[in-house]
Formats: C-alpha cells, sequence, structure tokens
C-alpha cells in the first residue's frame, strides 16, 4: 500500500521543521495499570505499541540479560576471552549455587569455570551461581559489577534502570521498566548477534548433569527464539521475548502479569497483532524529497532533504489520525553544504512519542553564495529570523 506523497515545509527558525499529517488512532485494549506492555520492530526500529512502558518494576531474572551484555560486551572489547576462567567463591556457591536451592548450573565450589560455560549456565539454564561468578571475575564483587552494569544502562540509553547484583534478587531500589528492557534486548539482539543463538539452545550438561533451556516462555509460543523471562513478588511476570516474522524480527516485552499463563497470553497478543493490527506502508522513496531546509549564504535558499533508502514503516490499520510526521534538522545550514550530508532526521510520532526515526541527508550542493547574497541573509537573519 503506497500513501500519497508528503511534502513537509520549514516553520521555525534554526532549530525544528515539522508539519502535522493525520494518520490514525491505533484501536486496542487499555492495560491494567499495574501491567506493562511493548512491543518493537527491531528491523526498522518502529515502536508499534506501548502500554505504561515507563512503569516501575523489579527486574528479577531480565536482570542477567543485563549480566550478559556486560560479559558479551567484555569479550567484544578483549578484555577477556571466552576460555578465561573464574573460581567458584564460597559466596557464589552458597547464594547461586546447590545450597541455595535457586536456579543454578551446579559449579563446584572452588572450581575454575570458563566464561564460555559460565555464560551457557546464565542463559540457558538461569544460572545464579553463574551469574555470581561472572561478577566476581570481572569486578571483583556483586557491588562492583552492579555499577558496572548501570553504566552500560546509561550508555545504551535505559534512563530508568537500576540495577543492584547480577542475578535479579530482590535489592532495594533495583528497578526497570519495559522500555528500557526493549532498549537492553535491542543492543544485545543487534550488538551480538554471534551470541544470540544461546538464548534458544535447548538444553546445557554441566558438571554431568543435564538440564532443559530454563526460559519458561521458550516452545510456549509458536515462532518465538528468545529471549529471557522472571518473577518477582512484588510485581508478577515478566517477560521479553523475540522473534522473526519474514524479514523482520519483533521484540515483545511484558511486565506485572499474576501468573505464568498471562504473561504468556500477553506475548501472544503483542505478536499477533503484527499481522492483525498493522500493514507495512511506503512513506517515501529512496531519494525522493521530504522535506526543504533554509541555507545560510548560499547559492540556492534552500535545499532538499532526503532519505537514503525507501521509507517503509508498519503502520495499524485504519484510522491513523493519531500519527504525525515530522522533519527535523539544526538549522539554517551554512553554506557550502555537500550533497548526502546527514542533517536531521525524519520522525513518526503517535501521541507525541516518537515511533520511528530515520536520518535525512541533503538531496544536492550548495556552494556558497556572492557577497550580497550573504550580507542580504544576514541582514534577513538579524530582522526576522528563518520562517
Amino acid at each position: 500500500m503506497l500513501l500519497h506523497r508528503f511534502h513537509l515545509v520549514p516553520v521555525v527558525a534554526g532549530i525544528l521543521v515539522l508539519l502535522t499529517i493525520g494518520f490514525a488512532r491505533a484501536a486496542g485494549e487499555t492495560a491494567a495499570a499495574k501491567t506493562s506492555a511493548y512491543l518493537l520492530d527491531m528491523t526498522t526500529g518502529t515502536l508499534l505499541s506501548a502500554e505504561n512502558p515507563d512503569r516501575p518494576f523489579p527486574p528479577a531474572s531480565t536482570a542477567k540479560l543485563m549480566t550478559a551484555a556486560v560479559v558479551f560486551k567484555a569479550l567484544g572489547d578483549g578484555e577477556i576471552r571466552p576460555d578465561t576462567s573464574y573460581q567458584v567463591s564460597e559466596h557464589a556457591w552458597r547464594t547461586g549455587g546447590a545450597p541455595s536451592r535457586t536456579t543454578t548450573m551446579f559449579a563446584a565450589l572452588n572450581s575454575f569455570v570458563s566464561v564460555d560455560d559460565l555464560l551457557r549456565g546464565l542463559i540457558i539454564q538461569n544460572a545464579n551461581d553463574g551469574a555470581i561468578v561472572l561478577a566476581e571475575g570481572l569486578s571483583g564483587s556483586e557491588a562492583q559489577f552492579a555499577e558496572r552494569m548501570n553504566a552500560l544502562a546509561k550508555e545504551i540509553g535505559m534512563t530508568q534502570s537500576r540495577f543492584a547484583n547480577p542475578t535479579g534478587y530482590d535489592a532495594e531500589g533495583a528497578q526497570t521498566t519495559a522500555r528500557d528492557l526493549a532498549t537492553l534486548a535491542n543492543y544485545v539482539v543487534k550488538e551480538f548477534p554471534q551470541r544470540y543463538p544461546l538464548f534458544s539452545q535447548a538444553d546445557f550438561t554441566w558438571n554431568n548433569i543435564f538440564q532443559r533451556n530454563r526460559n519458561p516462555i521458550l516452545g510456549a509460543i509458536r515462532d518465538l527464539d528468545g529471549i529471557v523471562a522472571g518473577y518477582s513478588e512484588a510485581d508478577g511476570f515478566n517477560a521479553i521475548g523475540s522473534m522473526l516474522r519474514g524479514e523482520r524480527r519483533f521484540l515483545a516485552v511484558v511486565a506485572g502479569y499474576p501468573t505464568h499463563q498471562a504473561r504468556v497470553a500477553a506475548l501472544e497478543k503483542l505478536f499477533d497483532s503484527v499481522d492483525k493490527d498493522f500493514e507495512e506502508v511506503r512513506l517515501f522513496e529512496a531519494r525522493e524529497i521530504v522535506a526543504e531546509a533554509r541555507t545560510y549564504g548560499g547559492s540556492e535558499s534552500r535545499v532538499g532533504l532526503v532519505a537514503g533508502k525507501p521509507v517503509d514503516v508498519l503502520l495499524p490499520r485504519g484510522d491513523r489520525h493519531a500519527f504525525r510526521l515530522r522533519a527535523v534538522y539544526r538549522g539554517p545550514l551554512v553554506a557550502p553544504v555537500a550533497k548526502g550530508t546527514v542533517v536531521g532526521e525524519l520522525r513518526i510520532l503517535h501521541e507525541d512519542s516518537v515511533t520511528y526515526t530515520v536520518p535525512l541527508v541533503t538531496a544536492e550542493n550548495v556552494g556558497a553564495g556572492t557577497m550580497q547574497s550573504r550580507a542580504f541573509d544576514t541582514v534577513a537573519e538579524t530582522l526576522f529570523g528563518w520562517w
């Protein structure tokens, strides 16, 4: 389905350029205030739906995804290797191993375990001893590792999360949100694609003990191939799930549900809505003029802005009046301006939340203007601003 062409015109000097365009208020049931849900088209970065996405709740075992992310980054940076070994301390053994009566990989006290095996235990068996051994090995203690978790969370844009330990055990002040967990999962899947198959590996044998994958949402939903689930007494059941539909990968986050069955039903509803409630729409062809930017001191007073590829997005079927397009750039652009320079972005907004962005580049070169035109531009900006 191809929408009619949209032409966005600059209206505010120097900062924002925008034109409101009607799309549709997406139909859907409002989730209870105590639950959260978030659905993302990871392939394009389009936010498809969100209910209470910034409601805080304890991370529970979803904290292990951040633990994995820190270790993945350390591996990628060359700080450690897959065959780097860490010793199982008494604290790790008692707090997360067999004596703890929690999910464990049964690593023996004082044994040395490779990072590769610890990651398998962490992800496949949801192993608390694996999480603690990794934390102590990388940072010396759980508390110091938590500082590292929070630093990475800030770096990747998790604005409302705080982690207190690598396991997700209940701790005062520890919290996250559905939006932040989606940011984390998106980071892990896109930055470390070679590690993602660990999240769907069916089983793992460690210390001569065979264990199946402990992620309860795997196998419960057709086509779902990761990522993690958790439970806290304070907020109930949460989960992050991902799957491929055609050439697109989707990510769903749910939290605050009273039972595992309710959690699975909430995830299924989100994923089912992809085909039921959305359709792919081409807004602009590649290199088609999306908007115009004002130039300062140039041979031309304006330059076209284009996307480098076709702008294809998923939008709700039917009425779309709650959606708007906005082209944003910081200007006026000071000449000379080279063709293909990234100067702004096209945004799709739903009820003032940005659901999709794509970079905008200049469509052509703009050379420096004559002394007379540059002088006129200076006077025009001083007296009137850019309108």
